[in-house]
């Protein structure tokens, strides 16, 4: 099994501002052994000439044509509007600045 300590486990609680009991350290330099081991296990099952692979089946992206539809005129578009201003909508001011 992995050597994961103790003082590893509360270095890295300190890294990352995570508070931790004295009973959570001692459990988590377990499993965090364990996850050392399964990962390691997994690395080794992958020879040279098996290639790094996100999913297990090839995806591709399906894109489809854009085509323009219905658009609406900008007194359509400022119709529900509670004020507008040279075909857009106004609203109220949330800087300083002119």
């Amino acid at each position: 099994m992995a050597e994961i300590t103790r003082d590893d486990v509360a270095h890295l609680a300190q890294l990352a501002r995570i508070e931790m009991s004295e009973a959570e350290l001692d459990k988590m330099a377990g499993e965090l052994a364990h996850i050392v081991d399964a990962v390691k296990s997994v690395s080794e099952a992958a020879g040279p000439d098996v290639p790094a692979t996100s999913h297990p089946i090839p995806l591709q992206n399906v894109f489809r044509e854009d085509v323009v539809g219905h658009v609406l005129t900008p007194a359509e578009a400022l119709s529900g509007a509670p004020d507008a201003d040279q075909d857009r909508f106004k609203v109220p001011a949330i800087l300083d600045e002119e």
